[in-house]
């Protein structure tokens, strides 16, 4: 164990929580979540067992995008309280022995940004080449056809100068140029300042994003665009994302974290398994953990995942650790897509299986994406392209900790509305009953922290089929299988070459713990078993 212990690290070995600031707790009374709140809330997340807590932007910001359009990096906006708050707030999670992570918005800056409004002032201003600024074509069109992801044009034309600026999302999100050194460094320093704070690390959002091709290339068209999704993905991102270069910008931020003991970079990449792992960098010296998004985008079908996991684990580079996500803050929370009970049935899977854990906030008590009139969107996304419903607004909802009228996590009406159903569903409801959705989180998490084959242990399929996946987690002579069933009708488990015998020491069904199993395994719908293996 000695020998795990020194190997591993706690981003290895520990479950991480995001928080979405504006939603997990309101301490002043405005209607929003801010640092005081989270801070008041940090015994629930120690209760829980998460070890490392993600927040989103917490920065001064517009909030054209809800904080990911930043003014000032080493600023805290006033709606979340104030640099002494955010101080307390590390403090007090340092002292749970927990760990904080910062977002990391490198890729672009809020219009009004001070880099921005010097760079918009003039062609000649020190600071133009900033940001990625480009001539009309000589019939006055836009320089190339590339899209924003919140819909419509990227290019935004600037009367005063002349010229068309590039933004891949908000029009008052202008992307930064990272072929800078100017702009490389001036990065670079405010992760220090965050670093020298005591951060413990940084999810570095729109990683993919962050150089652009040279030569401004048309993006060509998507042959699989389906009209419902994002106008957006109209076009396949083949010049705008995802360039060589980027790497050698991911190996610099990695440099910066390596001067610091045990810190860990998550890089937001919205990509295919065969691209995404080479975000680890050349001999791992790219990020920690660029996430893995295939439990979040893939139809929830057993068959299928298997072998995502499988083509996962066959494509990490050495020493290259995995990573699973269920929910975000821009995707449709996990009971929304699989339903309340398949959800127990997902978070036994990414409890289990090989690599660190991402839950979002609120999944641990089977929260639902919340129906937002639209009179009361307030996600840009869905504000730009109001006709498809496409806003995130439904999975960013207030935290429901109790069945007080704001469901305790503000005294007054909350910035987005709570679901009829909040009465039930919530932290206190939950926490004292053995069969609810939070303690089958914190029997999972627990289980996990105690047993080395669950959370160092190596990963092994043993069987997939069209209802069911199993697999084996195993650290020395240690063997723990779990079973999965991903459909809602009983199934049938008998190993064709090996007999299994062991103690069920995990179920979503709790009356099945403690029980022996041998032979043939047999599931309820909708369950799922980790059974410790004699």
């Amino acid at each position: 164990m000695n020998e795990n212990q020194k190997k591993h690290l706690w981003w290895q070995e520990g479950v991480i929580y995001q928080v979405y600031p504006r939603s997990f707790q309101d301490s002043d009374g405005d209607g929003v979540g801010d640092l005081r709140g989270i801070t008041s809330r940090l015994d629930y997340l120690q209760w829980l067992g998460i070890k490392g807590i993600w927040l989103s932007p917490v920065f001064s910001s517009p909030m054209a995008d809800f904080g990911y359009d930043i003014s000032d990096y080493r600023g805290i906006h006033p709606l979340f309280g104030t640099l002494e708050d955010f101080d307390e707030l590390l403090k007090q999670v340092h002292a749970r022995n927990m760990k904080l992570l910062l977002d990391l918005v490198p890729n672009h800056t809020s219009d009004e940004h001070p880099w921005f409004q010097e760079s918009r002032s003039s062609r000649d201003n020190p600071k133009r080449d900033w940001y990625l600024w480009y001539d009309a074509k000589p019939d006055n069109s836009e320089p190339n056809n590339w899209l924003s992801v919140f819909g419509g044009s990227a290019w935004e034309w600037d009367e005063h100068t002349q010229q068309y600026y590039y933004h891949a999302f908000h029009t008052k999100q202008p992307d930064l140029n990272w072929r800078n050194p100017e702009v490389q460094q001036a990065m670079l320093d405010v992760m220090r300042f965050w670093l020298d704070k005591g951060v413990d690390g940084f999810r570095v959002d729109v990683m993919w994003h962050m150089i652009k091709d040279s030569q401004l290339r048309d993006n060509p068209p998507n042959p699989d665009y389906n009209p419902l999704e994002l106008p957006y993905r109209q076009l396949l991102p083949i010049y705008s994302t995802d360039q060589p270069e980027v790497h050698d910008i991911v190996k610099m931020m990695r440099e910066l974290m390596d001067q610091y003991d045990e810190r860990v970079m998550i890089g937001e990449i919205y990509l295919p398994i065969s691209r995404l792992v080479a975000y680890y960098g050349v001999e791992n010296q790219g990020a920690h953990l660029p996430f893995n998004f295939q439990l979040l985008a893939l139809p929830w079908d057993a068959k299928l995942l298997a072998a995502a996991i499988s083509e996962y684990e066959g494509a990490l580079p050495p020493e290259g650790w995995p990573n699973w996500v269920l929910s975000n803050h821009d995707k449709p929370r996990i009971t929304s897509r699989v339903g309340k009970a398949q959800a127990r049935v997902a978070a036994m899977l990414l409890l289990t299986l090989r690599g660190t854990p991402t839950i979002y906030y609120g999944d641990e008590i089977g929260m639902r994406d919340v129906p937002i009139p639209p009179e009361e969107v307030q996600d840009p996304q869905g504000l730009n392209i109001p006709d498809k419903y496409l806003s995130r607004d439904p999975a960013r909802t207030p935290m429901q900790w109790d069945n007080s009228e704001y469901a305790g996590f503000s005294n007054v009406k909350p910035w987005l509305r709570l679901p009829e159903y909040f009465r039930r569903v919530n932290v206190s409801e939950q926490q004292g009953s053995p069969f609810s959705m939070l303690s089958l989180h914190r029997r999972l998490i627990q289980l996990r922290q105690d047993e080395p084959a669950l959370h160092i242990g190596e990963y092994a399929p043993v069987h997939a089929d069209d209802q069911m996946i199993a697999y084996i987690r195993q650290a020395g002579e240690q063997r723990f299988l779990v079973l999965l069933n991903l459909s809602h009708r009983p199934c049938y488990f008998k190993a064709a070459h090996e007999h299994y015998k062991g103690l069920i020491v995990g179920s979503t069904y709790p009356e099945r713990e403690g029980t022996s199993i041998s032979d043939t395994i047999t599931l309820s719908g909708d369950e799922g078993i980790i059974v410790r293996l004699e």
